[in-house]
């Protein structure tokens, strides 16, 4: 029987509510999809189940978490079950006493949205005027109360020249890490998917500056939804005749590729779970099954743990298992996630052949 491991990653989307009209989002504005938000104690409950076998990273995200009166509440629970907590948001609503609020709920980490070196390609993705600042503002907050923050950063043609310009904000912010996003096409970024996707040389490009930047930078670096870049680790570090070393713990937990099913998943605002965020097919809903069972015994899931599974040049990579390409963009491509990556310019040995 295939080993189901344990979850290292949960993003739970509290709340679809936000209050920024963001390009590249994953929930489309329908009024409709915000209605059957889980109770207060009903996501205790679906924590506690979690923590009773796993200590996965629970990442509370939305919408804007912070929309929800409860999301404290939440958090110390979840912290008062030695799960490790940590809050995404796109930072505009933190001023000092949502500060003081974070630290005392012993969220460990904030991941503050970042689109842009500056306030016109920032504004301009997340559709407010003025977003920048606040998010900044909020990071100041994040900073002055001692709570540890990071930026993440969707990267599209419309800022991919920026991402220099970014790391070094991220630098003179005090950020402690700054997580690359390669946009994936599902929600409105299939709107922008045209417009806004970099090519995949372009995508590779990117990468491989992100790698070069990591050895250079104090900043904890992380690529998501980019599973090739740890192809591109490998690669790498051949040339420069030294091991490879990748797994990484605490906030920036991560051991390889694409882990959606089998590392992380995602638990929707109406308890939906999913591989990952961007990848809509549903294993089974906390409200009618048991997480622990979801997670251990969904045929989607167990499907996604094996690798034999992977279609095309995909399944045919020597890197395979490290990277394992995204599920999600394999989807939008094809209605397959086992389907081979789109976005990826390496082809396998055996695929040359």
């Amino acid at each position: 029987m295939m080993n189901t491991g344990v979850p290292r990653l949960i993003f739970w989307e509290l709340t679809k509510r936000c209050n920024l009209r963001c390009a590249h989002c994953r929930a489309e504005a329908d009024e409709s999809v915000f209605r059957g938000e889980l109770s207060t104690v009903q996501v205790k409950r679906v924590l506690d189940d979690i923590a009773s076998f796993a200590k996965p990273i629970m990442v509370l995200t939305g919408g804007e978490p912070l929309y929800r009166d409860d999301i404290f509440e939440i958090a110390r629970h979840a912290a008062a079950s030695s799960l490790p907590v940590a809050l995404a948001t796109n930072g505009t609503m933190i001023d000092e006493r949502i500060a003081r609020e974070i630290r005392g709920a012993g969220i460990r980490r904030v991941s503050i949205s970042i689109d842009g070196a500056a306030a016109p390609s920032h504004d301009g993705f997340r559709g407010i005027p003025g977003s920048f600042d606040r998010a900044l503002n909020g990071a100041r907050h994040m900073r002055a109360q001692g709570i540890e923050f990071q930026f993440n950063t969707t990267v599209t043609r419309r800022n991919v020249d920026e991402i220099e310009g970014v790391l070094r904000l991220a630098e003179e912010t005090g950020a402690k890490a700054l997580h690359l996003f390669m946009l994936v096409p599902v929600g409105c970024g299939v709107e922008i998917a045209e417009t806004d996707m970099l090519s995949r040389e372009k995508y590779e490009e990117v990468l491989l500056w992100f790698y070069k930047k990591s050895r250079e930078t104090s900043l904890e670096f992380k690529a998501t939804c980019a599973p090739h870049y740890y192809r591109i680790i490998r690669q790498e570090a051949k040339k420069e005749g030294r091991a490879v070393s990748v797994e990484t713990h605490g906030m920036a937990a991560m051991t390889r590729g694409c882990l959606a099913g089998s590392g992380v998943c995602f638990i929707s605002h109406r308890g939906e779970v999913q591989p990952c965020g961007y990848l809509p097919s549903v294993a089974g809903n906390v409200l009618e099954t048991p997480f622990r069972d979801i997670w251990e015994h969904a045929p989607l899931f167990r499907d996604l743990r094996d690798l034999e599974n992977l279609k095309g040049k995909c399944g045919l990579c020597e890197y395979r298992a490290f990277c394992a390409g995204c599920r999600a963009r394999a989807y939008y491509a094809t209605g397959d996630c086992f389907d081979e990556e789109p976005y990826c310019v390496y082809v396998a040995r055996r695929a040359r052949s």
